[in-house]
């Protein structure tokens, strides 16, 4: 039998590939925020993992303009994958910013950012390397409210961050950086809840 239109274009493969690609990214963001020192190389690895993540964007948002029939609904594969990719956008700004910036100490504050967006991004990529198997279901929607606690949790460290900065004796510019930077960090921690959201929606239309 002929087949007029390709069935299988191994969405999951490129989600496994984008999800990787954030993961390495949060763990160059944070060996760079832990060691400032020649923050320009460090800022150009990270620049050079999210170019990858471009490349696999625009492959799946290629694929699904080629394919009839996707694995999962062709909205949510496209939001996924956009999604992943401005997590490692803001990954990027992060370390750009702090580059450009002339940082050379990171702020508790901004460590524990970091942190808490390494522990969401790990959920993430067990939620979305979970999707090949909807047998898994139950774990998936497990990991999305984990997320939504890391997300809360952001939230909170976000928060004490800003008060933190107004009460200190910073001088004006560095406050406006750290600020800009810890919105950033909060952003990429905000857009792991919206892949949670995402995938519970998955689940919820294939049970």
């Amino acid at each position: 039998m002929v087949q007029f239109f390709p069935k299988n274009e191994k969405f999951f493969d490129l989600l496994d590939i984008a999800s990787d690609k954030i993961s390495r990214g949060i763990g160059l963001l944070k060996d760079m925020m832990l060691d400032l020192s020649d923050a320009e190389e460090k800022a150009k690895r990270i620049k050079d993992v999210e170019h990858e993540a471009d490349e696999i964007t625009h492959e799946t948002i290629a694929r699904l303009h080629k394919t009839f029939v996707t694995p999962i609904d062709r909205e949510d594969l496209h939001s996924l994958i956009t999604q992943l990719d401005d997590i490692l956008d803001f990954i990027d700004s992060v370390s750009e910013r702090t580059f450009l910036y002339g940082v050379k100490t990171s702020t508790p504050e901004a460590m524990e950012l970091v942190e808490v967006l390494e522990n969401t991004i790990k959920e993430v990529v067990k939620g979305v390397t979970s999707l090949r198997n909807m047998k898994h279901s139950e774990e998936v929607l497990s990991i999305c409210i984990e997320i939504n606690r890391l997300e809360n949790r952001g939230d909170t460290v976000y928060r004490a961050a800003i008060s933190n900065l107004f009460k200190s004796s910073m001088e004006l510019s560095e406050i406006i950086k750290w600020k800009d930077i810890y919105e950033m960090l909060e952003s990429a921690i905000d857009r792991c809840e919206d892949i949670a959201n995402i995938l519970e929606g998955i689940v919820l239309k294939n049970a």
